[in-house]
């Protein structure tokens, strides 16, 4: 069961950081704060900060670093019009895919 999860995370990462900067702009700890709600899913930094590299090398995110009050700069990252649309498609398929399992789990009395 724990690797099952373990796998079903990896597929939701990028979504998930896509739709924790669809609240504006953040650098890694704020997005970080932002998914610690989603806490269920467990999404550690280890797959946060890999993910925003891959996001931001598909132009799905824009980084700007800018002065810490504290240590080296800060990355921010926000969604360009790109990401936005990804975010949007990448909802859809999962609305569609979670009422798709849900009905297969409703019809077999598993849910």
């Amino acid at each position: 069961m724990r690797a099952w999860m373990s796998q079903m995370r990896k597929g939701l990462v990028e979504m998930c950081v896509l739709a924790a900067l669809g609240e504006g702009e953040a650098y890694g700890y704020q997005i970080l704060q932002r998914l610690a709600a989603a806490d269920s899913l467990g999404i550690s930094e280890s797959a946060v900060y890999p993910a925003l590299a891959r996001l931001a090398a598909e132009r799905l995110v824009r980084v700007r670093a800018a002065p810490s009050p504290s240590g080296p700069p800060r990355r921010y990252y926000r969604l360009t019009p790109l990401g936005e649309a990804r975010l949007t498609e990448m909802a859809a398929s999962w609305r569609q895919m979670a009422s798709v399992v849900d009905g297969l789990l409703k019809e077999n009395r598993h849910g």
